[in-house]
């Protein structure tokens, strides 16, 4: 213990109010109910229904659906702990918890602030300022600028002297959002154009850095621990290389590629600068190292992390309860000479997007939720729960623990075969078959993992003819009714039903006949496939291909048919009954169709306007990030059906273009 404790001031609370929203707020109240605390959750319109809204001891509705009219409202969520009598606030992660005005609020009005000072969060949670500590302390950094000159020139003129490709990011920014790699000199204005515009639309700030892009690096970040008694420790690293945007969508601890020896310097540096600041509470700093076990500082996040559970799985720590203990004035509870690790924890985020389509981000009701029985799950999801298109697409998060990576690795990859979530695509068969693939699995992930093997990690996990037998007969059931109440069907040799259905985007026309008793035979254009039925347990139908007993789980809403069968999850619709478009209808009619819900947050063209194909139109913003949506042919732009601020919805018509003669 450190001597000086007895002068230092505790600071006791016993409500705490939880500044955010869904995995985040259950995690938090789950380890402040468990020490005795009272919790306040706060909510916007779109979440009234929410799990942490009913969960939490107290509820306070503090805005509308957007961000900035409710989770982003200091003043809003200042009043909501006096009205509901919270004498402490948790910020959690994302919206304003490494805002530092809000820190500053939290102490003007006497609530004490699970975190570090606003003096702490505005030195290190402003990248440029941040860059600027660790040079001053020795820490290496990547090679850039952060000036206050924010002009286009200058901001050229500086990418050119750090060389292509260049990194620019919000400064005030975080997971991803705000940032561009920037190739070459061409793409650089409307990279700038687009980040700037990101940057302010998500954190309220323009300001962007620029970065030397460290071409193939690992992410590795190290997470630390202060207290106001002048301790300070930390817990290993994590490896957060697969990403795609620059968001990370696997964690792991320890890194593959971190040596004890390695790891030693890297704590030490993180120790050092938050010793240098006087730091206090959960901190994170992220490094980029090299192929060569160079390694260079990139910024730091002045919060829980959202890949905190790795962490604690090896330590055995509770990260949140370490977080209100210091909050609270006690020191920390050990010395960095007894932090321990054991084993190996791997963890996915699960997030509403299409990875097929460019991740597309997806929002909408969840028909079907069922998490892994037996691995370690965060989330907020429920059967029938919205997925609203306002916040963060990652929608729950699924932790396995071994005693070697290779055995976390395999209990994951089970854990989300087993899981359950239909009714809103997710990538969830992109996240299995990245934990399978060779590079993977031989702990080579590098942040390019992604980009260089992308056609296997979107690749189907059976055959497609099996897997697209299985849909057909999962359509033809769920329309017949009850598995075992079919004697309607008539004769027991069936004539060959045909059938139109849309599987995953692609058109496919099996037929379906009965063979015998609960044979189906299914005829694809090259191939048939008999399948009998099994037992049907709910959503779960069991079925014989080939002489093998399997299974897949199913829900059936309309037209809309969505199913889980070995690892992979899909997306039906029966199109049987509809009319058949003619050829080229889909993309050459002219109409532009917004790809997802989202809010319309620039109009870049105005009815009238010639437009040639491929031009941005309009940008969509859903889930904090922002989707350009472009003609789809040369052409007149006749009706366009969309202002800034709209709520649109998937399938919307946002333009139509009346074709030019020589497009046609």
């Amino acid at each position: 213990m450190n001597p000086t404790m007895s002068a230092v001031k505790l600071t006791p609370f016993r409500k705490i109010l939880i500044a955010n929203r869904g995995e985040i707020a259950l995690r938090v109240m789950r380890t402040a109910k468990r020490l005795g605390y009272e919790t306040v959750a706060v909510y916007s319109t779109a979440d009234a229904n929410a799990r942490h809204v009913r969960e939490a001891d107290q509820a306070v509705w503090i805005g509308e659906s957007q961000p900035s009219q409710s989770y982003l409202r200091i003043d809003g969520i200042i009043e909501a702990a006096k009205a509901s009598g919270a004498d402490a606030v948790h910020p959690g992660y994302g919206f304003l918890a490494e805002n530092a005005e809000f820190a500053k609020a939290c102490r003007a009005a006497g609530l004490v602030f699970i975190g570090p000072s606003p003096e702490a969060i505005h030195a290190m949670g402003n990248k440029a300022g941040a860059k600027d500590i660790m040079q001053k302390a020795g820490v290496p950094c990547v090679p850039g600028y952060q000036g206050e000159d924010q002009s286009d020139a200058t901001m050229l003129t500086a990418a050119k002297r750090i060389g292509f490709p260049v990194m620019i990011k919000a400064v005030a920014g975080g997971g991803g959002r705000g940032m561009r790699l920037v190739p070459d000199e061409a793409a650089f204005p409307d990279s700038l154009r687009a980040a700037r515009s990101e940057a302010q639309n998500a954190f309220g700030d323009p300001h962007v850095i620029l970065e030397r892009a460290i071409v193939q690096p690992r992410h590795i970040e190290i997470q630390v621990f202060g207290d106001r008694h002048g301790n300070a420790i930390h817990l290993g690293e994590r490896d957060c290389s697969v990403q795609r945007r620059h968001q990370k969508l696997i964690e792991e601890a320890p890194s593959p590629a971190v040596s004890p020896e390695l790891r030693a310097r890297m704590g030490a540096t993180a120790v050092a600068a938050v010793k240098a600041i006087s730091y206090e509470g959960a901190g994170t700093l992220e490094f980029l190292l090299d192929a060569a076990g160079n390694y260079y500082f990139m910024e730091m996040n002045t919060r829980l992390q959202v890949e905190h559970p790795v962490t604690e799985a090896i330590t055995g720590l509770d990260l949140v309860e370490l977080q209100l203990r210091v909050a609270g004035g006690e020191p920390l509870p050990l010395t960095q000479d007894e932090v321990k690790f054991s084993g190996h924890a791997i963890e996915v985020r699960l997030c509403a997007e299409d990875a097929a389509h460019g991740f597309m981000p997806q929002s909408g009701r969840m028909l079907r939720w069922r998490a892994p029985s037996e691995l370690r799950v965060e989330d907020a999801l429920e059967s029938g729960g919205e997925i609203p298109p306002f916040y963060d697409s990652m929608i729950a998060k699924i932790i396995s623990h071994g005693a070697t990576r290779d055995e976390a690795r395999r209990r994951l990859t089970a854990g989300l075969a087993q899981m359950s979530a239909l009714g809103v695509t997710t990538n969830q068969s992109f996240l299995a078959c990245s934990l399978d693939h060779p590079a993977f699995a031989a702990g080579q992930a590098t942040t390019a993992f992604i980009d260089e093997h992308s056609s296997d990690l979107l690749g189907v996990k059976t055959s497609e003819g099996l897997h697209t037998a299985v849909a057909a007969l999962l359509v033809h059931v769920s329309a017949i009714g009850p598995v075992h109440a079919q004697q309607h069907l008539g004769l027991a040799h069936g004539y060959p039903i045909p059938m139109r259905l849309n599987l995953d985007g692609h058109i496919v026309e099996p037929t379906v006949r009965r063979e015998r008793g609960d044979v189906f035979r299914v005829g694809l254009a090259e191939s048939e496939h008999a399948l009998t039925l099994g037992a049907r347990n709910g959503d779960v139908l069991h079925f014989t291909s080939d002489g093998v007993l399997d299974s897949a789980t199913f829900v059936r809403e309309g037209a809309d048919l969505y199913f889980n069968f070995a690892g992979a999850t899909s997306h039906v619709r029966d199109l049987s009954h509809a009319a058949v478009m003619k050829a080229g209808d889909a993309g050459s009619d002219g109409k532009l169709r917004a790809s997802m819900n989202g809010r319309v947050v620039s109009v870049l063209a105005k009815a009238g306007d010639t437009v040639a194909a491929g031009a941005p139109i309009i940008v969509l913003e859903a889930m904090k990030m922002q989707h350009v949506h472009a003609a789809p042919v040369s052409g007149k732009l006749a009706t366009l059906n969309a202002a800034e601020g709209d709520q649109v919805t998937t399938g919307f018509v946002i333009a139509e273009i009346e074709a030019t003669q020589d497009a046609a």
